[in-house]
């Protein structure tokens, strides 16, 4: 998950920012959350601290901390409960002179510690008794190795500082993390530890460590169940006597990339699913036992599933269990010599999410568009938008592109997307509102590259510059509404007339966007002619400028004196209905708002329980 480095005043921006620089640099995502009124940028900024970080801390986040320790656990106590299941916690003096893990140490928060410790050129206060004594957490091991009874781990390190001597079990080499910890280690041992590949007993008194080396090669028809893959694959680990806890990733043909019964299978056994091109496939083709002239002809490579565990396995490795049939699916299995090396065994589906970033300031960016980014290798956009991502940058790959290359910036996304990139292309406001949802789906439609159809795509909205122009204003959008873009560059005017014409007709509100350009001058003025010949001339107009960004405004006037002079591309233009009302503050502005009704609504129907709106909050 991605690091919360959280600051509480301004003193530890700079040590906060060594820290996400570095953790960044580690391949470790991280951004900084500020509180709000005494750290003016910031990731993300908070009022209320408390608040801030428990929910930080309930959903698993780890967090770093630049205050003292004391204040950390005062405001984190009310959420300890299971040791077990707690994030990281690390204090770090706003100097960076101190770092001390506070929570969460055999859940990777003595690892990040030390991390952050390298950064920033300071010892960390590691205060655990078995990684002082042993220079081992027995109950965290290295990626690449699982412990298969954590649960027995805090005995098992009790009993070895109580006195007690731990054997090795003879079998597979001992792994660096444990041939170099200064264990007590003696022959004749009353505890134990073991290596192994196999399914085995573990308990108090013997501890068993599992190398992530065992490969599950899988192919399956299209439209497979993902029932009946998953049961192969079960079937499969039964009959071959492996861990489960053993298996690295579910390992198939790049063409199966978006086939969703192999993704249910790596899914329930909690791993990751990578893929092999067919010449990679067709390489192994002298190591298969089973080759398939009939799946040559079809997919260019003399094997799948024996092919993709021998592909990820590696030279060295070897089949443990040839191919395995059921009626629709095939699965074989093969372990290397050591941990699989998922970076070099394939590649992952890749992911393009479509993000906005709503109209500009970093309040305004949801949550799910801030994970989105903060999970992307590579980012991809209009370099303006890009920049107003700020720190959430940090440690990405951008790629830049100059307003007015849409398609290019599209069909870049898809490319890495295909490549096995996690990629987040990013727009303003909303996406799918004008934006680049809609390019992405035609590309992959009409764009010619097969590939691209296999890329994992979500749209994650944001918050469009209507919805904030309308909140900035009061509620203009409160009634029925329409969005209407002015710019005929890729919609012939005659349509744009004719939409302007039928939203004067039903009386909607409308969101103009893209109003003017400096060669598009005398359509907004157009439209304005077109809504006087039906509405009052003192209908409200909202005029909203920079959104979210230095110099915004937000002003009402009336479609009288609407001046197509006074906008440009950067302003949403909303017109109010025959309804919609403006209403003065106390500071000579107006609030604008559009009424539902609800003046003439009887009061015995919200007594009686009916919904206020006819639907729910949102008229659903």
């Amino acid at each position: 998950m991605t690091v919360a480095v959280v600051i509480l005043g301004p003193g530890g921006r700079a040590t906060a920012d060594r820290i996400a620089a570095g953790l960044a640099d580690a391949g470790i995502p991280a951004e900084i959350h500020g509180l709000a009124r005494r750290v003016p940028q910031a990731d993300m900024r908070f009022d209320d601290a408390a608040a801030h970080l428990r929910a930080l801390f309930d959903a698993g986040r780890p967090v770093v901390g630049l205050c003292a320790a004391g204040v950390l656990i005062r405001l984190l106590a009310p959420a300890l409960a299971d040791k077990r299941a707690e994030p990281p916690v690390i204090a770090v003096a706003e100097d960076g002179s101190a770092v001390v893990p506070l929570l969460g140490g055999h859940r990777g928060a003595n690892a990040l510690a030390a991390r952050i410790g390298a950064v920033l050129q300071t010892v960390p206060a590691i205060t655990t008794a078995g990684d002082v004594r042993f220079g081992i957490a027995l109950d965290d091991p290295p990626d690449g190795w699982v412990l298969a009874n954590p649960q027995d781990a805090k005995d098992f390190a009790a009993a070895l500082l109580a006195g007690e001597n731990v054997r090795f079990e003879d079998g597979a080499p001992l792994p660096p993390f444990l041939a170099d910890a200064a264990l007590p280690v003696d022959a004749g041992g009353t505890r134990c530890i073991a290596v192994t590949t196999r399914a085995e007993t573990a308990d108090a008194r013997r501890l068993v460590y599992h190398p992530k080396s065992v490969a599950l090669g899988v192919g399956c028809e299209r439209g497979a169940a993902p029932d009946e893959v998953l049961a192969l694959v079960e079937r499969t680990l039964a009959e071959s006597g492996l861990a489960r806890a053993a298996v690295a990733g579910v390992f198939s043909l790049d063409l199966k990339a978006d086939e969703p019964a192999v993704h249910a299978a790596a899914a329930a056994l909690g791993v990751p699913a990578r893929f092999f091109g067919a010449p990679a496939l067709e390489a192994e083709t002298p190591r298969l036992k089973n080759p398939s002239d009939v799946v040559f002809r079809e997919v260019g490579c003399h094997g799948v599933a024996e092919a993709a565990a021998l592909a990820a396995a590696g030279r060295d490795g070897a089949l443990a269990v040839d191919k395995r049939r059921s009626p629709r699916a095939t699965c074989a299995v093969a372990v290397a010599p050591s941990p699989i090396d998922l970076a070099a065994a394939g590649r992952p589906r890749g992911r393009l999410r479509v993000v906005g970033t709503g109209p500009g300031g970093a309040g305004w960016m949801t949550p799910e568009c801030a994970a989105a980014v903060a999970q992307a290798s590579d980012l991809v956009g209009y370099s303006l938008y890009l920049d107003l991502l700020g720190g959430r940058a940090a440690g990405k790959t951008r790629h830049d592109f100059p307003l007015g290359e849409e398609t290019g910036r599209v069909r870049a996304a898809l490319d890495l997307a295909a490549q096995g990139r996690d990629v987040a292309l990013v727009s303003s406001g909303d996406p799918g509102i004008y934006a680049m949802a809609t390019l992405v789906f035609e590309q992959i439609e009409f764009g010619g590259r097969p590939d691209w159809g296999r890329v994992a795509v979500e749209v994650c909205p944001g918050i469009s510059a209507l919805q904030a122009a309308a909140a900035r204003a009061g509620a203009p959008l409160g009634h029925d509404f329409c969005t209407i873009s002015l710019s005929d560059l890729l919609t012939p005017w005659d349509a744009i007339e004719g939409r302007v014409q039928a939203a004067a007709d039903g009386d909607f509100v409308i969101a103009f966007y893209n109003p003017v350009s400096r060669r598009r001058t005398w359509q907004l003025a157009k439209a304005r002619e077109i809504l006087l010949a039906s509405r009052p001339e003192s209908t409200p107009v909202v005029i909203a400028r920079n959104l979210g960004r230095d110099g915004e405004t937000v002003r009402a006037t009336t479609l009288r004196d609407l001046d197509p002079d006074d906008i440009d591309m950067l302003t949403v233009v909303l017109v109010g209905s025959s309804e919609t009302r403006a209403v003065a503050r106390g500071d000579g502005r107006a609030w604008v708002y559009t009424p539902r009704g609800y003046a003439g609504k009887n009061t015995p129907d919200r007594e009686t329980g009916g919904r206020e709106n006819g639907g729910g909050e949102n008229g659903a």
